[in-house]
Formats: structure tokens, sequence, C-alpha cells
């Protein structure tokens, strides 16, 4: 069993050596696909590998299934670059490659580092992810946020943990929240989804009591109530960027389309 890592960039020099370095153990070959990066990303991921490719940005979904595309062998290990393998998945990996299982993909625990605090409540943890498939039975899927990789037959389960380095301040977060909410306003919007006085009044209520209780977010400290505090934020900065789509003079679904497509990855 031979894998292939991937992992799409664009100015990703801060993180991008972390997640390189934690693959280089466990794979046969890493492909780094760019959309364009203006700082030291390629000379960094070419002191890894001589994979690194440039695609003009697609969207998530699509540029992740262009760097499988790319790869030499069919099972495919997808990062993002502020991502990284702990060294128990690292050996869980290396174990299957002896004796691979009959399935078509494998998923694992996430665990993020949240201002200097690894969130282990919160709705954030396990979060398991399928990332280790073979790409004759599993693509990425999802036109606009929250893409994932959608396989044709069993799951396996892997032991450790893939470690995700996303959020360094609150200025951060207000900065994802602000992307994210964009891309989820737009894919609402091209559903014909409305947004609703009950969207505004209930769901952020919910989704804070949700977090911070319901999931335990109390148990991760003050950096539980700030991510509550952000989800909350999140659903009703979504549901009024979608008013404001719909409500936008000579706005058609085409041109928010154009609009999101041209933002680059971010990620």
């Amino acid at each position: 069993m031979k894998i292939s890592a991937t992992i799409i960039t664009l100015n990703e020099e801060k993180k991008l050596a972390r997640a390189l370095e934690s693959l280089v153990p466990v794979v046969d070959e890493i492909v780094v696909v760019d959309s364009g990066s203006a700082d030291s990303t390629e000379s960094i991921a070419r002191h890894f590998t001589d994979r690194f490719l440039f695609n003009k940005w697609p969207g998530y979904a699509a540029q992740k299934n262009y760097a499988a595309a790319q790869a030499s062998n069919d099972w495919i290990l997808s990062l993002d670059a502020d991502e990284c393998l702990s060294s128990e998945l690292q050996h869980s990996i290396i174990e299957i490659k002896k004796t691979p299982l009959s399935v078509a993909g494998y998923k694992f625990p996430r665990k993020t580092l949240y201002i200097g605090r690894w969130i282990e409540h919160s709705g954030w943890y396990p979060d398991r992810k399928i990332r280790l498939y073979d790409r004759n039975a599993g693509r990425w899927e999802g036109q606009f946020v929250h893409e994932s990789v959608k396989v044709d037959g069993e799951v396996g389960t892997l032991f450790g943990d893939l470690l995700h380095y996303s959020i360094d301040s609150i200025f951060d977060h207000a900065k994802v929240a602000n992307r994210y909410t964009d891309l989820a306003a737009e894919e609402m919007f091209a559903r014909n989804r409305r947004a609703r006085i009950t969207d505004f009044v209930f769901l952020p209520s919910v989704t804070f009591v949700k977090s911070y209780l319901l999931q335990q977010g109390f148990r991760d400290g003050l950096p539980g109530f700030c991510i509550a505090s952000f989800a909350a934020y999140y659903v009703f900065l979504k549901y009024a960027k979608l008013w404001e789509l719909w409500h936008q003079p000579n706005c058609s679904k085409e041109e928010s389309a154009a609009k999101n497509k041209s933002a680059g990855n971010g990620k």
C-alpha cells in the first residue's frame, strides 16, 4: 500500500513546514498544489518535495480533487497546511500500510489548538474526518464551504489525532468567521434560501447553548466560552449576509458565485 499526501496552499509559509515534516516518515510521495502564493510557500515546499504544482483557484473541493488527480498513488492522505500528524497517528498509518484493510477510506479524530489550548469539547473534538482514502472510491465534495471526502464503501477508523493549528488569536477567529460566513451565505443564496426572523432571534442562542452546555464547552475554560460565542456570532453573521445578498441591487446568483470563486482559498 503506497500513499500520496496532498496539500493545497496559498501563502502558508508560517505553518506548512510542520505539516510536511509530519508526512515524511509516513507517505511515499507529497504533492503540493498552490494557487498563487506570494510568500516563501514554494521554497519551503521544495525542501520536502519536487511535486510543487500551480493551479488557478477553482474552489476548495475542486482544488483538492485536482491535487489527488496529480498523485502517483491511488491512496491519498489529504492535509491542510495548518494540520499535521501526531506521532500516534503516524504509527497507525504505517501499520495499515503493512496490512491494509478492505475499506475505501479511513477516518481519525482532529484536535484543534485554540489560542494556546488544545480543545477537547465544545463540539470541536473528536471531530473525526476522512482524510485517507482510495481516490477510485472517493472524492471531495462541497461547492462552497465545509468540503469533505465522500467514499463509496466501508470506512475504517485509525487511532491518533490529526493536530490542527488553526486559530492563534481572537483576531484570527474573527477573520475565519468573516471568511466562512461569506461562503456559507453564498451557498444558501445559491439554494434560494432566505433569511427569516427566527434565524436571527433563536438560532444564535441555540447554537451557544449547544456548544457551551450540551457539548461541554465550559470544560474548555474561557476558550470554550469564546468558541461558543463565536459559534453564535457565526450563525447570526451568515444569515445577515444572506439577507444582504437578497437585498443587493443588481446582484445575480452568477455574479455572487463568481465573487466566491475569485476569493482564493485562504485556509
